[in-house]
């Protein structure tokens, strides 16, 4: 379970990577860094929950680009020595904060005694449950939450390094290695050790096969 904030790079890395036009553009080369930023600048401030300057952002953006420059040495190493596991059956579940009947905390706190198999991402005003989609976890955040919204038929990949520097080259690789299989990520969600992918249920076991494919090289 992981509950902080988001950093400017990790936020600009989760809004680039899912963000399939920013991301292409950035790709070939004809991205402009700063009228990226100045774009970004209200999703990276959302995530982050504080005012983020537009230099710093600048700089991210130009860290994501800096990784697509070493994609030959990334099929090599950018998954060696990661460790996956993929969970099917799960449904994300999203609220704002003013939405719930009660303290964000003290409801998880009730519902880790539903299921301890969850994920929880919060952002500035908004925080994001993944867990298994079962009956009693549905009935749970209908009765604590006003305006949240279901998406089933999800499956979560987690990637777990212990090199935090590669795994940050990581993150765009492995959005760019199944973009390019056709496969899209629904959420990506960036933590100090591991990244956990969100993907379609029904993508998600060729998904995982990629992956472990690059992992096991």
């Amino acid at each position: 379970m992981r509950n902080a904030l988001a950093s400017v790079h990790d936020a600009v890395r989760e809004i680039l990577t899912h963000n399939r036009s920013m991301h292409d553009c950035i790709k070939m080369g004809i991205a402009n860094y700063t009228a990226i930023a100045a774009k970004i600048q209200p999703d990276v401030e959302a995530h982050t929950g504080v005012p983020a300057n537009l230099n710093t952002i600048v700089v991210a953006v130009k860290r994501y680009a800096d990784s697509f420059e070493h994609t030959d040495e990334a099929d090599e190493g950018a998954l060696k020595d990661t460790r996956l596991s993929l969970t099917d059956g799960m449904i994300g579940i999203s609220f704002e904060a003013h939405d719930m009947k009660g303290d964000p905390f003290a409801i998880l706190d009730r519902f880790s005694d539903i299921t301890d198999d969850y994920e929880f991402f919060r952002m500035a005003d908004t925080f994001s449950v993944i867990t298994e989609d079962i009956a009693a976890v549905r009935d749970f955040f209908g009765d604590v939450g006003g305006g949240g919204s279901l998406v089933p038929g999800l499956a979560k990949i987690r990637i777990a390094k212990a090199d935090e520097q590669s795994r940050s080259d990581t993150v765009s690789f492995v959005a760019e290695i199944l973009h390019d299989r056709g496969i899209e990520i629904v959420n990506a969600f960036f933590g100090r050790d591991t990244v956990t992918i969100i993907l379609k249920e029904q993508d998600a076991a060729r998904a995982y096969e990629i992956l472990r494919s690059y992992a096991s090289r």
